[in-house]
């Protein structure tokens, strides 16, 4: 199964009769699916089964769908408002009868909001509901377009994501043979500090200098968390081969990855590791940031 990127655009039309349309979908991150609509009034019928086809084919995303639609080759209707016309009528007459002016002229009278309805001619209900069939089979293929921008993206992001686990095995394996990780670093690092303990005091303290003994040895071992990258960098590359919706299974692992790389820097007892702990930090969070674009 492919690994699929949430950032994708896709556009579709179509003509269907006198009705003539074109779909635009455009998806960015988000931590789960949400479709926006925006579709012309009176075609509100369309929109569920329009989620319902999104929430087949997509796990992840915001996805902003957009409708345009026209029909074409509809006779305007223009009808006479009675109602207001007749209080248009009856207010100038009663008008009429406390000023002198010239009669109102038809255009005038026309003219007046609401006296004049202009609209299409009614539609036929049959080739409404088969437009609407089409415009839904418009949005499916728009959305097979849009998966498959997607799919594309994410094989070019599955191998940049692929690079960077590189990366960090390449420096976990760096940590692992870094120098002051050896045991005669560690012993000297050990005869260092029991030199300065002794040099600040008259009086030895066995019971210190098996404490400082013990710091020093528990910072020098950073097996644990090497150990750890390894498993997750096992892990990570799992389920990139595996593909499919793994972008949120990934970010968690990009913690735990980032997690480990601090506790290297803090451990870390020589100027090599702990420029290896940084690197590794940087490295972890381009894959963090990556990962961030997957479904």
């Amino acid at each position: 199964m492919a690994l699929s990127s949430m950032t994708g655009f896709a556009r579709a039309q179509g003509v269907n009769g006198a009705y003539a349309w074109s779909w635009e979908l455009k998806s960015v991150n988000a931590k789960g699916l949400e479709l926006r609509l925006r579709l012309p009034p009176g075609w509100d019928a369309v929109e569920v089964p329009a989620r319902t086809r999104a929430s087949e084919k997509l796990s992840r995303g915001n996805v902003y769908g957009n409708l345009t639609l026209k029909r074409e080759g509809a006779a305007p209707v223009v009808r006479v408002n009675e109602e207001v016309l007749a209080a248009v009528l009856a207010t100038m007459q009663k008008v009429a009868s406390k000023l002198t002016a010239y009669p109102p002229r038809l255009d005038g009278v026309l003219g007046i909001k609401g006296v004049i309805d202009i609209t299409e001619e009614d539609e036929n209900e049959g080739a409404r509901r088969a437009a609407e069939a089409e415009v839904l089979k418009s949005f499916s293929a728009a959305l097979d377009d849009l998966n498959a921008m997607r799919k594309h993206e994410g094989e070019a992001l599955g191998k940049l994501l692929s690079t960077r686990l590189d990366e960090i095995a390449t420096l976990s394996d760096r940590a692992e043979k870094a120098p002051g990780r050896q045991p005669d670093a560690i012993k000297k690092k050990l005869a260092e500090q029991i030199a300065v303990l002794m040099d600040a005091s008259t009086r030895f303290d066995s019971d210190r200098l098996h404490q400082e003994a013990l710091i020093i040895a528990s910072k020098a071992d950073v097996r644990e968390e090497l150990d750890r990258l390894a498993a997750h960098i096992a892990q990570a590359r799992h389920l990139l081969d595996g593909g499919g919706p793994v972008g949120r299974r990934l970010d968690f692992l990009s913690q735990e990855l980032n997690r480990e790389a601090n506790t290297l820097c803090s451990k870390a007892n020589d100027l090599d590791l702990s420029n290896i702990g940084l690197e590794l930090k940087s490295v972890v969070e381009q894959f963090r940031e990556q990962v961030q674009n997957l479904e």
